[in-house]
């Protein structure tokens, strides 16, 4: 979430495709596979499993039945407008910030949240 906010990914903006969000999420702050990330990224697009989603998604992702969500090549997403609003203090120190894996990127901590 934190990293499409950064890109500028949100929901008053076109849609990206799904491999573009996941390269940057993995060459940033989370170098270990790009299917786990793609999956929470999924996951998070379906509203069956959430009460509010906090990624939209155009194509497929999924079904409640259990069938796959497509490959993040042909998907494209971007924060919902709840997400925004869940990150709109980002950059006013509202939350503690580390290090990434390789030192280059601050990554907050937490995420803030207006209501739970």
């Amino acid at each position: 979430l934190y990293s499409m906010n950064k890109d500028g990914n949100t929901f008053e903006k076109g849609f990206r495709k799904s491999a573009k969000s996941v390269g940057n999420v993995m060459g940033n702050f989370h170098p270990h596979g790009d299917f786990s990330i793609y999956d929470a990224m999924v996951r998070m697009s379906q509203d069956w499993k959430n009460r509010e989603t906090l990624i939209e998604m155009h194509g497929n992702n999924g079904s409640m039945d259990g069938d796959p969500a497509a490959a993040m090549r042909y998907t494209e997403a971007r924060l919902s407008e709840i997400a925004g609003y869940l990150l709109q203090d980002i950059d006013k120190n509202t939350v503690p910030f580390a290090w990434n894996f390789d030192d280059t990127e601050k990554e907050p901590t937490v995420l803030p949240a207006a209501f739970p």
